[in-house]
């Protein structure tokens, strides 16, 4: 393999081990080494030989900027990164806000009597947030179809519109039980994709160890809309009584049409690739040039050759489907989606419910769900930095349990008599919880191993969480309220349990790769190299590919 000087820059994966929980391993000379290694001067396109077998596919948009040679300086990559940061990752955010703003108003209407108002009580919310949460992972998997076929810069905007739509129509809810069940549910339909399909955008301009610092940004601004639609609710609740509206009407209304404005406003923006970013809205000339868009194209390929197996809009099939289902190495990492935040689920649906049978005021309670926000906020960007610096998934994924173990033993022990603040206190620190969502996303992108598993592998996860988020919603009950004993003692459980799935899921991982290791070792060189021109295995059942933990 040819030198490289310390100030060029040419990516193949984010993170390697020696212990091998790295993704696809890089070539020495045609050989398969599965030594620690620096991947900042190493990429499969080195090797000659082996580079045939990672070219990106003819109809790949970014083929006509792809070059394998091309060099830029490390300077040159961070202002690019920075440029990207500026142009996408800024209004993804906005993006991300519109999503919260409409899905998470709930919690605010919460607070000004939506449930009394309406004739409602909390296993109707329960109810709701149950159908809501089921139509949102059913609709995972046909968007990221729909996404994938007409580009998530088309489609992302279109549910974001009619989401938006249905998110102020809930202004007219009018005590109709059968009204409020079906803008839960056509809420869920349309706003249920929205995220897998924006991490599968984001993958278009961002390689694997960027990822998840985006994502925690991503996650944040969700945090950050927490924060904004307090103050919001603060002043948009005072209107109750004007033109005889409750205040939560108001605020169903306004919030909504200011999504829809973004939603339209996207359509226009959102370029499809890195390469196609010119238009009548965005400038003839696009917002990069050309030596920039080959940075993009070629180290976005060097750090995962396999996201030019398919174009940007190119369909997934149903024999493609489900072979992503029969994945049985993904499994573990949809375990854990479907239980890891459960523990938090029920105290962050009822923080308003519960800080108002403490008998604060509406707005006294909305301005107290901010604190929680801010230390969720904290949390992630803390974390997800963390994980950068230590490569170890399950280990960094487990620090959430024993912040809600720790929390959930003094809530459990706390008795109904105890000081307002000391409960609110701990509710607050359990809804700020360890919000490690980025670095699993991130993880389920790079163990997939491919396009077309990371796309259905992304909306399987999401949906694995919203499973258990609908677990989650019906854990505080009617009959147990206002201080959920039974409910918390159930979430000290789940928090105890997950435990064993992570170390489960850490020693799965671990015997992957080493009977994958095996294998690849027992070959020798040639047979090394006729495997990699003519093997069928594809994504992560290549032998050359090792399982992250």
């Amino acid at each position: 393999m040819s030198a490289r000087k310390e100030s060029i820059v040419v990516h193949q994966s984010a993170d390697v081990k020696a212990d091998d929980s790295s993704a696809t391993l890089p070539a020495y000379n045609g050989k398969v080494d599965d030594r620690a290694v620096n991947f900042s001067s190493v990429n499969v396109f080195d090797d000659d030989e082996l580079a045939q077998h990672y070219m990106p596919r003819e109809d790949y948009e970014g083929r006509h900027r792809f070059d394998p040679k091309f060099q830029w300086t490390a300077e040159e990559e961070k202002k690019l990164v920075r440029k990207i940061d500026k142009r996408i990752m800024a209004f993804v955010c906005v993006m991300f806000f519109a999503l919260q703003l409409d899905r998470g108003n709930i919690n605010q209407a919460l607070a000004d009597n939506f449930l009394t108002d309406n004739g409602f009580n909390t296993n109707d919310y329960n109810y709701g947030q149950t159908i809501f949460l089921v139509s949102f992972l059913s609709a995972e998997l046909p968007s990221q179809v729909i996404s994938k076929r007409l580009g998530p810069d088309n489609w992302i905007p279109v549910q974001m519109v009619l989401w938006s739509i249905v998110a102020t129509a809930q202004a007219w809810i009018g005590g109709n039980k059968g009204a409020y069940f079906a803008t839960r549910c056509l809420l869920g339909l349309l706003e249920g994709g929205f995220i897998p399909d924006t991490v599968l955008y984001l993958s278009y301009f961002y390689n694997t160890a960027e990822l998840p610092v985006r994502l925690s940004y991503f996650w944040t601004s969700y945090q950050m809309t927490n924060v904004i639609s307090a103050f919001l609710a603060f002043g948009i609740l005072r209107l109750r009584g004007v033109n005889g509206w409750h205040g939560w009407q108001w605020l169903f209304a306004l919030e909504g049409i200011l999504t829809l404005f973004i939603g339209i406003f996207s359509y226009f923006y959102l370029p499809p690739s890195p390469t196609q970013t010119a238009s009548y809205f965005r400038g003839k000339n696009g917002w990069f040039s050309e030596r920039e868009e080959t940075i993009m194209v070629t180290r976005i390929l060097r750090d995962d050759p396999s996201k030019g197996d398919m174009h940007n809009r190119q369909g997934l099939t149903f024999r493609k489907m489900w072979r992503t289902l029969k994945d049985f190495d993904l499994y573990p990492i949809y375990i854990v989606g479907f239980t890891w935040l459960i523990p938090n689920a029920p105290p962050s649906s009822y923080l308003t419910l519960i800080v108002r049978s403490m008998k604060f005021d509406t707005y006294t309670t909305t301005l107290l769900t901010v604190p929680s926000s801010i230390l969720f906020i904290i949390q992630l960007l803390l974390w997800t930095r963390i994980s950068e610096h230590f490569n170890d998934k399950t280990i960094i994924s487990m620090i959430n349990q024993v912040w809600n173990v720790t929390l959930l033993l003094a809530l459990n022990f706390m008795p109904e008599t105890a000081n307002v603040w000391a409960r609110f206190a701990v509710l607050t620190m359990l809804v700020g919880h360890p919000y490690l969502h980025a670095v699993i996303v991130a993880w389920t992108s790079r163990n997939a191993g491919s396009v077309r598993t990371r796309t259905i592998a992304s909306a399987f996860y999401n949906m694995s969480v919203q499973v258990g988020s609908i677990i989650g919603s019906n854990i505080y009950r009617e009959d147990d309220k206002p201080f959920y004993h039974r409910g918390n003692r159930v979430l000290l459980g789940i928090a105890c349990m997950n435990f064993f799935v992570f170390i489960g899921v850490r020693f799965y991982y671990v015997k992957r790769n080493a009977w994958k290791k095996a294998r690849w070792t027992a070959m020798t060189p040639k047979e090394q190299q006729e495997y990699l021109r003519n093997t069928t295995d594809q994504g992560n059942k290549r032998l050359d590919f090792r399982f992250a933990y």
